[in-house]
This record gives structure tokens, C-alpha cells and sequence, in this order.
């Protein structure tokens, strides 16, 4: 529902839990935190929020501008909010979606499996296509960040007849990040190890404090929090704190380290790679350029790729939204000049 602003609100309750639950183990651990989203953030002002029913799963979104579809996912822990400091001029040029992923945000967090289907990204990928049919695209753009970037990666294997051309933003591909772990990798990424442990441990843990979490992980990469604006670093916060955010995030990242790698092996093993152009970005100053060569991974899986490291961390969108959209116009725009 809606207050007499038009903030779309989750609950009526205050945002924030009584202090005496704050650390309250047996009752907040699945993150039955009050919480109020705002999702009409100024940056999106000229958008119009939508939800859509995706074979029984209700995906949050906001739609705005026009132009040739282009289609924005988010990573992890966050929102569509990742993009506000490009959402108004992309809509300048595109007719751009910007969803919250299944178990995300504004979007529904349906039950899992023991083999945590529901949160592959084949699901996924499964739930950003039936949105943009929905709009009436059949083929389109994509630029996708962190775990929006997996999805991405599945959906252009899974659809590809619908995805036109896509940029991703600070990964390798998931297969290639799991088989070259090492140390220094599983340190920095220690979430990806934690999150997966069996159910109720990582829930418990993180659904205690769900703004430690947020503020913690994301403030412990190269820039700290300086590069999120308050209203989307608040905004990242009270998605987690809603009931069922930590066990679906928890389930996403199960998911990524079974049922996943199983899609991916298979695709390798019969040959099916990536055939859209593919532009690949990560921060020079991040954990993929430390850990890995990116280019180099995603040409074993894909036919046609370019990319660099851009000078920042692992928030590309939020640390340098400038450099950001420069690629992002020369690399979709292209597909006009053709």
C-alpha cells in the first residue's frame, strides 16, 4: 500500500525495531524487522513503479524513459536503487527496467528446496524475461551488476534469442571463481562461504543485525561507504530487514554453489557459450582484478568479448557512475549506429 505521499509501504510500523529486539536471536533471525520501503527515490522520480505477477512471483521495478529496452539488475546486498545516479539520464536514451531480483527489495521471496531451485538463476533470469515481455520486448539490453550479472549470465545462455547485447559488471564467471578459490579469494569474499552454510546458521547470524550486514560487507571494500548516497545505503538496509530477505539472499548463494555450477557444467560440456556481444567492466582497485583475469575467463565462455578495469572498487554504478555511462552509451548506442 501507499501512504498519503505515494511511498510505497511495506509496513506501517516505524523503521526501526525496538531497541530491546535488536539483538533478539529467536525472533529476529529470519528479519521480521518493521520496516517502510521507499521505492519512489528522487533520482526515479520521472518512473513509474510497477509489479509484476512472473509465473506466481511478484517482481518489483521501475520503467521510465524511451528509446531501444534496456534492462538494469542489481547485486548483492541491494536494490534497483544501485542505479540512481544514472537512472535520469538513461532514460534519456532508453526505455529502461530496473528490477529488484527475486528474494530482493520490493520483490517476492518465495519458499525454496532442499536443491534451492527456486533461487537459481535460471529462475531468475526466467523471472526478468517474462517482466520484459510483459513491456512488450521480445529482445533487448542488458547491464547488470554483481548478482544481477549472474542472472544475466544465465539468461543470455537460457533466452538467447532475447538478449540483444550485454555489459556485466565486476565478476567472472561463477564457475571459473569457484575452481581458482585460493585464499586471498575466499578472504575477501568470505560471504560467498558463509552465506552457503546450511540453514538456519547464516540466517540466525545475519538476521540479528541485518544493518551490520549491510554496512559491514559493503563498507569493508575499497572505498568504505563513502561512494552510497544516504537514501540508497537506507535504502539497502531496509530490504534486508524485511521477513524472508536473509534466508532468500542465503538461498541465492546456495543456489550459486550447486544447482548453478550443475547448469554451468552442463553448458560447457556441450558447447553452448555466450553469442551476444558481451562487454565486461570490474574495478582496478576490486577483487576480480586481484583475484582473477576476467577477460580471460569470460572468453572460454563467450564468443565475443572486450572489456577493462574501470578506477574504482567493486560499486561501479555508485563509485564511478560518469566512466559508467560513457561505456554504457558507446556499447548499447552502438547497436543504433548499426
Amino acid at each position: 500500500m501507499r501512504d498519503h505521499q505515494g511511498h510505497w509501504k511495506k509496513s506501517s510500523a516505524s523503521t526501526k525495531a525496538p531497541a530491546s529486539k535488536q539483538f533478539s536471536i529467536a525472533e529476529d533471525a529470519y528479519n521480521a524487522f518493521p520496516v517502510t520501503l521507499n521505492i519512489h527515490a528522487m533520482p526515479f522520480e520521472d518512473y513509474e513503479p510497477f509489479t509484476f505477477d512472473a509465473a506466481g512471483v511478484d517482481i518489483f521495478g521501475m520503467k521510465g524513459g524511451n528509446g531501444p529496452p534496456l534492462l538494469l539488475l542489481h547485486g548483492h546486498p541491494q536494490t534497483h536503487e544501485i542505479w540512481h545516479r544514472l537512472a535520469g539520464v538513461l532514460a534519456q536514451h532508453f526505455t529502461v527496467i530496473a528490477t529488484d531480483l527475486r528474494g530482493y527489495g520490493a520483490s517476492a521471496k518465495p519458499p525454496s528446496d532442499a536443491q534451492h531451485t527456486p533461487y537459481s538463476k535460471r529462475a531468475m533470469a526466467a523471472d526478468q524475461v517474462a517482466v520484459m515481455r510483459h513491456f512488450g520486448f521480445e529482445r533487448f539490453m542488458v547491464c547488470a551488476h554483481d548478482r544481477g550479472a549472474r542472472v544475466a549470465h544465465r539468461m543470455a545462455l537460457d533466452f538467447p534469442q532475447a538478449v540483444d547485447r550485454m555489459l556485466l559488471l565486476d565478476i567472472a564467471p561463477t564457475l571459473a571463481m569457484y575452481e581458482a578459490t585460493d585464499r586471498a579469494f575466499a578472504t575477501a569474499y568470505f560471504h560467498w562461504f558463509f552465506l552457503i552454510q546450511p540453514e538456519p546458521l547464516p540466517e540466525l547470524l545475519v538476521g540479528a543485525h541485518p544493518d551490520a550486514y549491510v554496512e559491514r560487507v559493503m563498507g569493508s571494500r575499497h572505498a568504505g561507504l563513502a561512494p552510497f548516497a544516504p537514501h540508497a545505503l537506507q535504502a539497502y538496509r531496509d530490504a534486508l530487514r524485511q521477513p524472508g530477505a536473509v534466508h532468500a539472499m542465503c538461498e541465492d548463494y546456495r543456489a550459486s554453489a550447486s544447482i548453478d555450477l550443475e547448469h554451468d557444467r552442463a553448458d560447457i560440456e556441450c558447447g553452448n557459450r555466450l553469442a551476444c556481444p558481451l562487454r565486461v567492466l570490474w574495478g582496478q582497485e576490486g577483487v576480480i582484478e586481484q583475484c582473477f583475469e576476467p577477460l580471460v575467463e569470460w572468453r572460454r565462455v563467450a564468443r565475443d568479448v572486450s572489456g577493462r578495469a574501470l578506477p574504482s572498487g567493486h560499486y561501479i554504478p555508485e563509485e564511478v557512475p560518469d566512466e559508467l555511462l560513457a561505456e554504457m552509451l558507446a556499447f548499447f548506442e552502438a547497436t543504433e549506429a548499426a
